[in-house]
């Protein structure tokens, strides 16, 4: 099997957010504000049930009403991997999509190590783009704390859901998905586009450290299956830039209902933690991922400014 590379697809990527607003709708932002302010301001010198007043306020918390309302307005939707979206401070995992985690590794159509985490996460990326997302938000996470279940939209088009479905880079998850993805995962899997080209592990054996999980992909060898999975599996995994939480599963974290314990630089475990199973790129991310931290840890202490 030929030796992992990982320096190509890690110096593309970029932190996956939209770039900032058009300068118009900044222009707007203002111009509102000044509107607002000019407002309020008058309604000061006024008596107090005038009719104009009224009107002025009604008009006020209608204009507020509906820009609060617009998400596109609000915020810049960040894609922070290839199947979740930060929107308005609010991260949604797409709902009954299953896709790789950040840092997961897969195999190419050329038997070469592939960083498809960091490429599913820039094509989310990319199909946000400039665009206006907005989110139905279907409830809190019961697998993710801090988080929500939502089905995500770009314009008038199909949800981003299934469009990651359809590209290959989404699995249909069950029973979430209550079969309305099945469709997109047999066309993708047929034709082999994205992760289907090639070979990898569901993400959610991935993220479970199932290595004896089952094989998937059109570029699958039953006699290469060990050298598969000791790529997708890697014992020294390389760090993505940036992603310096180290996470290592362990079977004493699951008497805290975890699954594995996540080191950070702070920890005095940290330098001697070599070989970890997992990155990640910040402690709510690992959190997230079902990680408890050490806890030899030292406590973050925030220094007096003079």
């Amino acid at each position: 099997m030929p030796e992992n590379r990982y320096s190509s697809s890690y110096s593309r990527m970029t932190r996956a957010r939209r770039r900032p607003a058009p300068a118009s709708l900044k222009q707007f932002g203002l111009h509102l504000t000044r509107i607002i302010r000019l407002s309020y301001r008058g309604l000061s010198r006024r008596r107090p049930g005038d009719p104009s007043a009224l009107r002025s306020t009604g008009w006020s918390i209608l204009i507020l009403a509906i820009c609060s309302g617009s998400a596109s307005f609000a915020s810049s939707p960040i894609a922070r991997d290839g199947g979740s979206i930060e929107l308005a401070g609010v991260i949604y995992r797409l709902d009954g999509i299953d896709a790789p985690a950040f840092d997961q590794l897969c195999i190419d159509d050329h038997a070469d190590s592939w960083a498809c985490g960091v490429d599913a996460r820039d094509q989310l990326a990319r199909l946000i783009g400039d665009h206006a997302v907005r989110c139905e938000d279907l409830g809190p996470d019961s697998q993710y704390a801090k988080r929500r279940v939502g089905v995500c939209t770009v314009g008038e088009t199909m949800s981003l859901n299934q469009i990651l479905v359809r590209q290959g880079l989404a699995m249909n998850l069950e029973p979430t998905a209550r079969g309305r993805f099945r469709a997109d995962e047999a066309d993708a899997r047929e034709n082999r586009r994205g992760l289907w080209k090639g070979c990898f592990v569901a993400p959610q054996e991935f993220r479970g450290g199932r290595k004896d999980g089952a094989l998937l992909g059109g570029a699958c060898r039953a006699d290469k299956d060990r050298e598969i999975r000791e790529a997708l599996f890697p014992y020294e995994p390389a760090m993505p830039p940036g992603c310096s939480v180290k996470g290592k599963f362990a079977l004493r974290a699951q008497v805290t209902g975890n699954v594995g314990i996540y080191h950070v630089q702070a920890c005095r475990s940290y330098p001697a933690l070599t070989h970890p199973d997992r990155w990640f790129c910040s402690e709510d991310d690992a959190k997230a991922a079902g990680f408890r931290k050490a806890y030899n840890c030292r406590p973050f202490v925030r220094q007096r400014t003079p």
